[in-house]
């Protein structure tokens, strides 16, 4: 097992970066003036539920809506109806909660103000498959993206040309209407336009766009699907439409500001941090193996880094999943790569962690490893090799206890990665 001080350490980190992601906070600061009309409240994502009631607090003034968030626990909320769908794999339910966000900006007038609370997730919690095609279609693209390795701006980019709800269409439903959309993102770079696929962002991307990705990916998809992706209906609101004049986008929470936070607690541990990037994407095996090398280059060399130090890292790994997948998500599959790397080592300890509190499809949120990691799996399971081979990163570490799982934390700004050079 990892030594306690170590540990403890980098887990008041990801503390810290989730703090600095709190829903009251952020609303709060980008609360706009109260409208002449009706307050209508629509959202979708993993923080949906929080988001929710982090406004119901804020706001001090009568509002109601619909926000739609993943099964399992949500925040209790007073006004608000908060439904729940599937994630990563839309559901029935999911169509249902499309219908009612839709139903929940009917008949609006340019008096009424609609909040719309987006954080990561949304994209499949908001199946809306277009006229011709069904939830099975919607369905066979997201399992097609998920196991593409594709970027998440390029996949959202797809999802939204085979969707009626996202790529701003819920924000044009809701004209004249004004919508103030307050976003948590999730994204490399924080373009709201690709969180929850940006069901009320305008979209500048095209039908073209989506599938050349699908063609550079080598994604099979449906013949319907893509005859869809053909058609002048793929085609979302453009920049110039007139619906969204007074429309304006807030990020209110992103990686950048949650790393930053992260960094200012490890330096006020008396362990000086620096953050490497917000924006790494890529596969994650790959990117354990590079942020390996520089841990190895620290602690043997003390270049480019003095020790110790913390150094941290977001942004979204990518899996590319093989016909018969393993437990797990891309922050421990980014671990046990690491854990392999670093074998032998002493005085390197991590953590990689979704700050959801949910990676891939299990209960944890990530994993610790350090330079032991690997044979202790070894020992107690098997060649950690074949588990990081079969995209089976949550069994290696559940066999050992080197699973982190705080629970649900109420945000989401992607992946965080701390590592301890001591």
């Amino acid at each position: 097992m990892a030594p306690a001080g170590p540990r403890s350490f980098l887990v008041s980190l990801f503390e810290a970066a989730v703090r600095a992601a709190d829903p009251l906070a952020a609303i709060q600061a980008h609360l706009p003036p109260r409208p002449r009309g009706r307050t209508v409240v629509i959202g979708a994502g993993k923080a949906a539920s929080q988001m929710a009631a982090a406004f119901e607090t804020a706001w001090d003034a009568p509002c109601e809506g619909v926000v739609v968030a993943r099964h399992g626990p949500v925040e209790a909320t007073r006004h608000v109806r908060v439904l729940q769908s599937a994630h990563p794999v839309p559901d029935e339910a999911g169509l249902a909660g499309s219908r009612s966000l839709f139903d929940a900006v009917t008949d609006l007038t340019e008096d009424d103000l609609v909040i719309a609370l987006i954080s990561g997730g949304g994209s499949a919690l908001l199946p809306a498959p277009p006229d011709g095609l069904t939830l099975a279609d919607e369905i066979a693209v997201n399992k097609a993206l998920l196991a593409s390795g594709a970027p998440i701006s390029a996949m959202n980019t797809v999802r939204k040309h085979v969707s009626r709800i996202k790529g701003g269409r819920l924000a044009k439903a809701a004209a004249p209407a004004r919508v103030v959309s307050l976003v948590v993102s999730d994204v490399p770079g924080d373009n709201p336009a690709f969180v929850a696929s940006g069901p009320t962002v305008l979209d500048e991307s095209s039908a073209g766009e989506a599938l050349r990705i699908v063609a550079d990916y080598r994604m099979v998809l449906p013949d319907n699907v893509v005859s869809h992706l053909r058609s002048e209906a793929a085609t979302a609101p453009g920049p110039d439409d007139p619906a969204f004049a007074r429309n304006v986008v807030h990020v209110i929470a992103s990686a950048r500001v949650s790393l930053e936070a992260a960094a200012a607690e490890a330096k006020r541990k008396g362990i000086e941090a620096v953050i490497l990037s917000d924006q790494i994407e890529g596969e994650a095996r790959d990117i354990g193996k590079m942020h390996a090398a520089l841990a190895r280059e620290v602690a043997l060399r003390g270049r480019p880094f003095t020790r110790p130090v913390a150094i941290l890292s977001g942004g979204e790994t990518t899996v590319t999943i093989a016909d018969s997948p393993g437990k797990g998500g891309r922050n421990s599959e980014f671990l046990l790569s690491f854990a392999l790397d670093i074998e032998g080592m002493d005085g390197i300890s991590a953590l990689a962690a979704d700050t959801d509190g949910i990676d891939g499809s299990e209960d944890n949120a990530g994993a610790f490893a350090d330079g032991g990691s690997a044979a202790r799996i070894r020992k107690a399971a098997g060649d950690p090799r074949g588990f990081l081979a079969r995209h089976d990163a949550w069994s290696a570490f559940e066999a050992v206890g080197d699973l982190f799982a705080p629970g649900p934390t109420g945000t989401n700004v992607n992946d965080f990665r701390a590592i301890l050079v001591r």
